[in-house]
């Protein structure tokens, strides 16, 4: 008997011994009843036994093996996907998922092999094949199921950054009505502290939350409005040099700044330009700012002197949760977001980011479009140029 055949005459009693491995993976199957147990594991015979009667070339048969067949991206797209779901959901770790996939390979072939009296040339083949068919679903599975454990820790990290706010703030406001009623100088340093360490867990969160929306795919909300970056920029170094009192910071302004933006945004981008700058600049050496605008398009960059970032780290730096390799012990307060971040706003913008490091000088790079796609377009004359 062929085995595609044998699978649909032995659906049942594959997918009984399928849930009965099921009910070993504890803790998470032991809420389960037998239908959930079953799950999708059916329909996923199903679908191994009808790949096994498709004609599939040398060439495919060969991507296959090399798991380079595409994978639908949508969840309820296969069998194996609408498993990997469920069983996420069920709190399944991936290696009881795998494990899954392995005894459903070991109990198929194991019953077909005993109900044959001899095997020939085409049972070889059959074998490949449904190992192919095995390792496919196999991959469709976690893909989808490491997906949905991630969206679901994003879930959490933006709860809990939410959660956190609210009692921070409860601290935050009495620490500050401590410090005004207090006139005895070591109750205001302890309160300003205090303070300072409460704003800084508030920056925290704040990235926290930042980063669990981008990751959500709901990425991070600008409102474009009428803005002068320029002043926008200078506004937000005058902050900057109170909270960097030994940095040297300079700002250099070319060409037209106005257009719309999210000037909030544009600032926090520029914030956080500057604190990584500052963080791995040599010591008295000077961040360069610089914003220079055209016709279509407004560039912000931030330059600072200091180790050199190899070209295979570059790219790297725009990830979450990463830090340059000469991160001091004051980075490790750090969640590693504010890059990250940077490059979600300059998207959000309908922009980019970038960054090279050459010659001891690294300089980010964010360029935005002066105005929103569709968007009637107006311009003010440059400092210096006639009417």
């Amino acid at each position: 008997m062929r085995l595609a055949d044998f699978i649909d005459k032995n659906a049942d009693e594959i997918a009984d011994a399928a849930e009965q491995f099921a009910a070993t993976l504890l803790p998470a199957a032991a809420h389960l009843d037998a239908e959930a147990l079953r799950d999708h594991m059916p329909h996923v015979l199903a679908a191994m036994s009808a790949d096994l009667r498709l004609f599939h070339s040398a060439d495919e048969r060969r991507l296959r093996s090399l798991g380079r067949c595409p994978v639908s991206k949508d969840a309820s797209g296969t069998a194996s996907q609408a498993h990997a779901l469920q069983r996420a959901k069920a709190g399944f770790d991936i290696e009881q998922l795998v494990a899954e996939y392995r005894a459903l390979r070991a109990g198929v072939l194991r019953l077909w092999l005993s109900s044959q009296q001899a095997l020939d040339e085409d049972s070889a083949d059959e074998i490949v094949r449904f190992n192919d068919a095995i390792d496919e679903s196999i991959a469709q599975s976690v893909a989808v199921f490491s997906a949905e454990v991630e969206r679901w820790r994003n879930v959490f990290l933006g709860v809990l950054g939410h959660d956190l706010r609210g009692p921070l703030n409860a601290i935050l406001l009495t620490s500050e009505v401590l410090s005004r009623l207090s006139t005895e100088e070591p109750v205001s340093q302890a309160t300003t502290r205090l303070i300072r360490s409460g704003q800084r867990m508030k920056g925290l969160l704040d990235d926290l939350l930042e980063f669990s929306r981008a990751s959500l795919g709901m990425g991070i909300s600008v409102q474009r409005r009428s803005s002068e970056l320029a002043q926008a920029c200078r506004d937000e170094l005058d902050v900057l040099r109170a909270a960097l009192p030994d940095q040297k910071l300079s700002f250099h302004v070319e060409g037209p700044c106005d257009g719309e933006f999210d000037a909030s945004r544009v600032r926090e981008a520029l914030g956080n330009l500057v604190y990584n700058a500052a963080r791995y600049a040599r010591p008295h050496s000077e961040i360069v700012v610089k914003l220079q605008g055209d016709s279509d398009e407004i560039v912000l960059s931030v330059a600072n002197s200091g180790p050199a970032l190899v070209d295979a780290s570059l790219h790297e730096l725009f990830e979450p949760l990463r830090r340059g390799a000469e991160a001091g012990e004051d980075d490790q307060a750090s969640l590693g977001l504010g890059l990250f971040i940077v490059k979600a706003i300059a998207q959000a913008h309908g922009g980019k980011i970038a960054a090279t490091s050459e010659s001891g000088i690294t300089i980010f790079t964010m360029s935005l479009p002066r105005f929103a796609s569709g968007s009637p377009r107006f311009t003010r004359p440059v400092p210096g140029e006639q009417d």
